[in-house]
């Protein structure tokens, strides 16, 4: 960043983007942005890649299971909507609600557990 004599500052180029990394135009290309979403393991670092790749297949499973389960909630409700029957209706919304606030729980037990190791509870 170089400051302006007015006070703004004013952002610098790299003499070297666009011309590092496969996709170039800004640096490191498509690689850097996916290593970035990558999970951080935290106080997990210590196991091994088959250990990590069990939990990761499992994470996924419940993933896929509870958004399935969502879509058939979705299906549910729409029913019990034509249909003018409440029951369905509610055990429909009552179980879209469930699977996604358990979609997001599974999706951020890494963060939560890496959370809790950090303060040392």
């Amino acid at each position: 960043m170089i400051r302006a004599d007015d006070g703004v500052f004013i952002p610098v180029v790299p003499t070297d983007a666009g011309t590092t990394g496969p996709g170039g135009g800004g640096g490191g290309g498509t690689s850097q942005l996916f290593n970035g979403l990558a999970p951080d393991w935290g106080p997990f670092v210590e196991l091994n890649s088959t250990a990590r790749t069990v939990i990761q297949v499992l994470m996924a499973g419940v993933l896929i299971y509870l958004l399935g389960r969502g879509v058939i909630s979705f299906g549910n409700m729409k029913f019990g909507q034509s249909q003018n029957d409440p029951v369905a209706l509610n055990q429909g919304r009552n179980n879209l609600i469930g699977s996604l606030v358990g979609a997001f729980g599974v999706a951020s037990i890494g963060t939560l557990f890496t959370l809790v190791y950090g303060m040392g509870i």
